[in-house]
């Protein structure tokens, strides 16, 4: 693993994904903060309507241009379109900057909605590439260090874009935007297959042809279709922890961060474990039990939220984690999160391997544009329950039993014994 971080076939790919979910995650929060302790300091309601137009905004791009993404990285040098990627990249953040430090809110919703344009076009790239570069049994380790990394580098740019100034975190996307791309620089070349097709450039078709691409492959579509609903799964934990800490638990927002992290650390944990669990092997045998792992824990931390006396004045985070039950929802969030990791891994490495190269990427970026549904429904019914009256711990609960909706799924690719050799190409 860690001679695989020092090898130009893979470390250059790894930093650029790192920047990029980093810079991305910098930038959104600070946006974030700024609206709502600034811009918008004396219209809660509204910060909130404008962070839920954020958030449809980011996405909006995944269910518009995934086709063409899928496509142009099929018939074109990977490593090339994210050397390109990257360089736009420098002129979006010195837009958002500009954005930050001029306190413009369409500014600001624009840079997010090219942001979404920027991760459309990487997102088929760092794992599609991987085949290419990596041995057999190097592509579910490389796969595990691009997830796990990547959960890092959010929580680093969420609470790094929490604690710094605006106008510093201006400065600091454009710095890393500049590092990510002469990261870029160093990745191999990854030309596209001898039968690869031509680029597709209506939304509309090509968007048709990765999703038949997916279909008509039961391992990839298999893999597609667990792998969205754990998206979705982590959208309705991720977004849940902030009012479940301050109205269940009536703890800080620091509280709330830590909980972030600990999901962050979980799932990248489980991310980097699986390669050493399954022996590099390429399957998905691990996968049932891991999402057995993960709904017992979710049950555990709906046990341990309800042991935890709930105080009459807020608490602050050392009187918080200075409680012995508080410890007990450690455990059950950081195994709930590292059986996530060792879920997810092995799944993107059967869907990278088990396409075609030539409709790998488009193989790849069908699963983000199905994702971005799951993604955007688990939200939409996360926040319908807890406004109908829900708690926000029987959510999660039902969200973590919700995944015997992809068991068979799960037991097919596990039956399957998928493996692949050494030379993926």
């Amino acid at each position: 693993m860690v001679t695989l971080l020092t090898t130009r076939r893979f470390a250059p790919l790894f930093v650029t994904q790192f920047l990029n979910a980093f810079n991305d995650n910098l930038f959104k929060t600070a946006m974030l903060f700024l609206v709502t302790y600034r811009l918008l300091a004396d219209d809660p309601a509204g910060a909130a309507g404008l962070v839920s137009i954020a958030a449809g905004m980011l996405m909006l791009p995944f269910l518009l241009f995934s086709g063409i993404a899928g496509t142009l990285a099929d018939a074109i040098d990977k490593a090339k379109i994210a050397r390109v990627v990257k360089l736009c990249e420098i002129g979006i953040m010195a837009l958002g900057a500009f954005a930050l430090h001029g306190n413009s809110i369409p500014l600001l919703l624009a840079v997010i909605f090219l942001l979404g344009v920027h991760s459309t076009f990487f997102s088929p790239i760092k794992y599609a590439i991987l085949p290419q570069h990596l041995d057999g049994r190097e592509v579910l380790t490389g796969t595990g260090l691009i997830e796990g990394g990547t959960f890092v580098a959010i929580l680093t740019g969420q609470v790094l874009g929490g604690l710094i100034a605006p106008d510093l975190a201006a400065i600091g996307i454009l710095v890393v935007a500049v590092i990510g791309w002469l990261s870029a620089r160093g990745i191999p070349p990854a030309p596209p297959a001898a039968d690869a097709g031509p680029v597709d450039w209506n939304p509309w078709t090509s968007t048709l042809t990765i999703l038949r691409g997916t279909y008509v492959n039961p391992a990839v579509r298999d893999a597609t279709i667990a792998i969205s609903w754990f998206w979705g799964f982590g959208t309705v934990y991720t977004t849940q922890f902030i009012p479940l800490v301050k109205g269940g638990l009536n703890a800080s927002a620091d509280v709330a961060t830590s909980f972030l992290a600990i999901f962050s650390v979980g799932v990248a944990a489980g991310s980097i474990g699986v390669a050493r669990l399954l022996k590099g092997q390429i399957s998905a045998r691990a996968a049932p039990w891991a999402l057995i792992v993960l709904a017992l824990a979710g049950v555990e931390l709906l046990f341990a939220l309800r042991a935890l006396p709930v105080p009459a004045a807020p608490l602050g985070w050392s009187a918080f984690f200075a409680e012995p039950q508080a410890w007990r929802i450690v455990v059950d969030l950081f195994v709930l999160a590292a059986a996530g990791g060792v879920f997810s891994v092995p799944l993107y490495a059967i869907m990278a391997t088990a396409s075609g190269a030539h409709v790998r990427a488009g193989a790849i970026a069908a699963n983000a544009f199905i994702s971005a549904f799951f993604i955007v429904g688990a939200a939409l019914a996360a926040g319908a329950a807890a406004s109908g009256g829900v708690p926000i711990p029987v959510i999660l609960v039902v969200t973590g039993f919700s995944g015997v909706l992809v068991l068979p799924q799960l037991l097919r690719l596990a039956a399957a014994k998928w493996t692949r050799p050494a030379a993926l190409g």
